[in-house]
């Protein structure tokens, strides 16, 4: 992957955000919990858009298993996606890249030790949302970026798919925690670079 292509990737994937950012997601389903697990690529896996990732998957947010990416950083600022917000310019905090579905979608995790209205459990004491309205309060918090992570897109299988996929090998499956999610390493940049974006969470 060429550097020149690299920078439109990023360009096009923070356009797309800006361009829709009135228009996100509300949560998905009605279900007041979600099991989750997480699964790490192995080193076959071909599909660049995975290969070294970890993967928080969530089994009923929709017909088959959905997935956020959750160590792959983008170089786009958080302070990007609302530019006219002086008080976030100061982040160094990056978006992530979520999964090659939806690019153009944004979702965050975040710890909650009580289940907004616009938002549904991931798994203990960690939601899921994408409502432009729940992540404007967060972000106006003392500390914005405590407990909170954003993502463009999302992953996801057809059903049976990702069952098959781990069956095969392509992934090893452990228990969801926090800690993977907030305090985990980010090695692995997107869009894939010999010298990537660093993560400054």
């Amino acid at each position: 992957m060429t550097k020149d292509f690299q920078h439109a990737a990023v360009a096009r994937a923070l356009l797309a955000l800006l361009l829709l950012i009135a228009a996100w997601p509300t949560a998905a389903g009605d279900a007041d919990s979600v099991t989750a697990i997480l699964i790490t690529a192995r080193d076959q896996v071909a599909d660049e858009d995975f290969g070294g990732s970890i993967v928080l998957v969530m089994n009923n947010l929709g017909p088959a298993p959905i997935g956020i990416i959750i160590n792959r950083p983008t170089p786009v600022p958080v302070a990007k996606l609302f530019p006219g917000n002086k008080r976030l310019a100061s982040l160094r905090d990056r978006v992530y890249f979520g999964g090659p579905v939806e690019i153009d979608s944004v979702w965050f995790l975040f710890r909650a030790n009580k289940v907004p209205k616009q938002a549904v459990q991931a798994f203990d004491g960690i939601c899921i949302s994408g409502s432009r309205e729940l992540l404007l309060q967060l972000l106006g918090r003392a500390k914005p970026m405590d407990g909170l992570r954003i993502f463009m897109g999302h992953a996801g299988w057809a059903p049976g798919q990702l069952e098959a996929e781990i069956a095969n090998g392509d992934w090893r499956a452990e228990r969801a925690h926090a800690d993977a999610v907030f305090s985990g390493k980010s090695e692995h940049p997107w869009p894939a670079t010999e010298q990537g974006p660093k993560d400054t969470t």
